[in-house]
């Protein structure tokens, strides 16, 4: 009878370590946690505006996670995707004021961004050039070239056809939250579960094994910066809506908060690991930090503070995490 209940004992707590083995149980522990006390700290926390509020941060920042994740899988990295989000903004902006019909002004722009992706891509892919360098500086060669296009002035009085997209509301949620959901789900189904996603396993865990076994590589990556672009572009299309105008200074720093969401939420910049679901855990979680600081009076400039030690602690982490496992190899 007791070795029976050793046994029994012995296997729930093999089955909890496998469960918080996942960075999303400890992500979801957390952040339950956080809004108990929250909750508690302050009664504005747990309200509606303040809950849609949240959700309306994570809409331009939570799609960025679901392309940046797969691309840290994949062992790639993109910068200026802040500034590929004001970009597409502003060139759509620029049309619609330049009475171009908002059905032609949106795919245009979301063009556009794809332009900046395909850069990015055939200079990583084809040219074995290093990711931070050429992300980098497209990051500062689109924000010199939104500066020349616009004219150092924010894009004003878009029309109502196009600022119901990020206005409008369906069930009395705007539709840029819907937008995050949905782009969030079928990012994680394709990552978990088809076949052409999966290979980003392959790519970021070993690329050179990956190219014997007959990936396709190159064409992988070039699509995943293209990916990350797009998906950038409807991040800035849907805070342009918001606004009523398209701003050339928006998504400055949004690099760097998504990138640490992606790791809070299990990536690695060594490639290889991470989903979907982990990264818009770790965006939420920011959202939620940065919302929570700002109810409780925390200055804006601690606030800045409290992110980049976030980051660094992720990074940290990732780097113990990796050792770890590269002993038990």
């Amino acid at each position: 009878m007791g070795d029976t209940l050793e046994v029994r004992g012995s296997a729930l707590r093999e089955r909890i370590r496998a469960i918080f083995a996942f960075r999303e149980t400890i992500l979801i522990l957390v952040l339950v946690v956080g809004g108990a006390i929250m909750t508690a700290a302050s009664p504005v926390f747990l309200t509606w505006p303040n809950l849609e509020a949240i959700l309306l941060g994570l809409s331009v920042e939570g799609p960025i996670v679901v392309g940046m994740s797969i691309l840290l899988v994949s062992g790639g990295l993109d910068l200026s995707v802040g500034s590929t989000l004001a970009f597409t903004g502003v060139v759509c902006g620029l049309a619609l004021v330049g009475g171009v019909p908002t059905v032609v002004a949106i795919p245009l722009s979301l063009v556009a961004a794809l332009g900046v992706g395909l850069a990015n891509g055939l200079l990583i892919a084809k040219m074995k050039m290093n990711p931070f360098i050429i992300t980098l500086g497209m990051l500062i060669t689109i924000r010199g070239l939104l500066l020349v296009i616009a004219r150092g002035r924010a894009v004003l009085n878009l029309p109502d056809s196009f600022t119901v997209v990020g206005q409008g509301r369906f069930l009395g949620i705007q539709y840029p939250i819907f937008v995050v959901v949905i782009l969030a789900v079928v990012g994680d189904l394709l990552l978990r579960n088809t076949r052409f996603f999966r290979q980003n396993y392959y790519i970021g865990g070993k690329e050179q094994a990956a190219r014997l076994s007959g990936i396709k590589v190159d064409f992988i990556k070039i699509f995943n910066y293209c990916l990350i672009a797009v998906i950038s572009g409807i991040s800035g299309l849907m805070i342009t809506a918001r606004f009523g105008s398209s701003s050339l200074t928006v998504g400055s720093g949004i690099e760097l908060r998504v990138l640490t969401a992606a790791i809070i939420g299990g990536a690695s910049f060594n490639g290889g690991e991470g989903t979907v679901l982990g990264a818009l855990l770790g965006a939420l979680f920011m959202g939620i930090l940065a919302n929570s600081l700002n109810l409780l009076g925390v200055d804006v400039y601690w606030q800045n503070l409290v992110t980049g030690l976030m980051l660094i602690l992720a990074v940290v982490f990732d780097t113990i995490n990796e050792s770890r496992k590269d002993k038990r190899r």
